[in-house]
């Protein structure tokens, strides 16, 4: 007996069902899309008629304002920077890891590697070192089209809120940040995300327009238009140039002065050794050597430095010694002076490590930050000899001098203003938030320094106090003139307590 002939209606008719949900779900998913952006092509300059103030923009931090495609060196910046060197190596051997298992997941070992343990309370590398790599990495392309719009701006980034929300609101005038949020358990960061994430219609009622790159459409799917920032098209973008910064970059933090790609991080561990070595031959020779075979043998090891005006300085000052005033750069700014005018100085300091006392080849005077006994004490110096003073009482990074305490003005006639610039290869060796006893072992593992000094001879009688009949602070302010005319640099009202509050949260005195 032949059996029936097998029906496939029901099978064709489930296989209808089964596709036409599936289609469904497939189209629901892609409708959120940019159904209403334009062309997916970079827009450098959107039409004018949707510059309108009343009109909000909403962008993407990594996709449309910096160069680089990788964040990895910020998240290294937060593991040396806070977490130390170890935390540091173990992200850095971590990256052929993160090269495999692709971005999400690797956003979430870097988050987890960088920020597990640290306290949230003194964490401030969002707003004391991230910021000036940040800026340099800005495309001046991308840095206009964010600006071109006058509206409300909302930032938004796929690094922590933490790290991006200082630099957004204060350096690009952002009024809206949205970011990964980090779990906090008793006051420390566990490496692990909040399952919410703000969302974008929550920040404003409306946000019209949208940038961001082709990797990044999904958060603006809410935006009337959204323009597409070909990545392509991003290496042909220029820096930001210093000059077009909303804020000016006077005061950041932080030990590495480069950025800290994987190459070059493998470079710093590989040199570290190496630097240690050099260090201890640095400190030897400054020592136990006599001035010019001293110099001659830190010349051999990377230390190097210029001088102009030395014809302008007397060999001795009329009555005591001479006070050489000059701008601060770093902690070894008198032993270049002293270098460079091959006698012996003292060092009139605010406040230094212990350590850097111990190690420095001048002898190094601290005030007490009492205006009698620091005026009796620089007098009694001077009596004595030559005297080092640098009035900012804090060092300054960037190309900007800090009001000048007027101090000096009233001890002597004989002032001679120094110019200082300094450069440094590798590690910066002053700190405000970190610790100060490392100062000097990391300004001296650089491969190479360079300091320049110029000489700008005895200030005239005219202008002094005690002859010219001059003011302390118009001496100070005349000196400090001086030397950033001589230097390009610009003066600032800026003092050692502002440094200090805004990267370290206190007043910089060390006890």
């Amino acid at each position: 007996m032949a059996g029936k002939p097998f029906n496939v209606k029901p099978f064709l008719f489930l296989f209808k069902i089964f596709l036409s949900k599936t289609w469904n779900k497939f189209s629901c998913q892609k409708k959120p899309c940019i159904s209403n952006a334009s062309k997916p092509e970079f827009n450098m300059f959107p039409a004018e008629q949707d510059l309108n103030p009343n009109r909000s923009l909403v962008f993407h931090m990594e996709g449309v304002l910096l160069r680089s495609c990788s964040v990895f060196p910020y998240f290294m910046l937060v593991a040396f920077e806070a977490g130390g060197p170890l935390r540091a190596f173990v992200l850095l051997l971590l990256y052929p890891l993160l090269c495999l298992v692709g971005r999400k997941i690797g956003m979430k070992i870097m988050i987890f590697v960088s920020f597990v343990g640290l306290k949230e309370e003194t964490f401030r590398i969002g707003s004391a070192v991230l910021p000036k790599f940040f800026l340099e990495d800005i495309g001046n392309e991308g840095f206009d089209m964010v600006m071109k719009y006058c509206g409300r701006k909302i930032g938004v980034s796929e690094m922590p809120r933490v790290m991006v929300e200082r630099f957004l609101r204060d350096y690009l005038r952002v009024e809206g940040v949205v970011g990964k949020e980090l779990k906090v358990i008793s006051g420390h960061f566990t490496g692990l995300m909040e399952e919410k994430r703000t969302d974008l219609g929550g920040v404003f009622s409306s946000s019209d327009i949208g940038l961001c790159c082709f990797k990044n459409q999904k958060p603006f799917s809410q935006c009337e238009v959204v323009y597409l920032v070909n990545e392509g098209e991003k290496g042909n973008w220029k820096a930001l140039p210093r000059e077009k910064y909303p804020r000016e970059l006077i005061f950041h933090d932080g030990r590495l002065a480069f950025r800290p790609t994987p190459i070059a991080t493998l470079f710093m561990f590989m040199w570290i050794p190496m630097g240690l070595i050099l260090m201890v031959i640095r400190i030897l020779a400054a020592f136990l050597l006599p001035y010019k075979l001293s110099v001659l043998l830190q010349y051999f090891t990377g230390i190097t430095g210029t001088s102009s005006g030395l014809n302008l300085v007397d060999k001795k000052g009329k009555q005591g010694g001479t006070l050489f005033v000059c701008n601060h750069r770093t902690l070894i700014d008198p032993i270049y002076v002293s270098f460079f005018l091959m006698r012996s100085v003292t060092a009139v300091t605010y406040s230094i490590s212990w350590i850097t006392e111990l190690v420095s080849p001048v002898k190094t005077v601290r005030l007490t930050r009492n205006r009698e006994k620091d005026s009796e004490l620089v007098e009694q110096e001077l009596r004595r000899g030559d005297l080092v003073i640098c009035p900012e009482g804090t060092t300054c990074r960037e190309p900007y001098l800090l009001r000048f305490s007027p101090l000096f003005a009233e001890m002597t006639k004989e002032i001679v203003p120094a110019a200082v610039d300094f450069q440094v290869s590798m590690f910066y060796g002053t700190t405000a938030a970190g610790l100060k006893v490392l100062d000097p072992v990391f300004l001296l593992m650089n491969p190479s320094i360079h300091c320049s000094v110029t000489f700008l001879g005895r200030l005239p009688e005219s202008e002094t106090c005690q002859v010219g009949g001059r003011s302390k602070f118009e001496v100070a302010n005349h000196v400090q003139g001086e030397i950033a005319k001589a230097l390009g640099f610009k003066c600032t009202t800026l003092t050692r307590k502002d440094k200090y509050k805004l990267l370290a949260g206190n007043e910089g005195l060390i006890k």
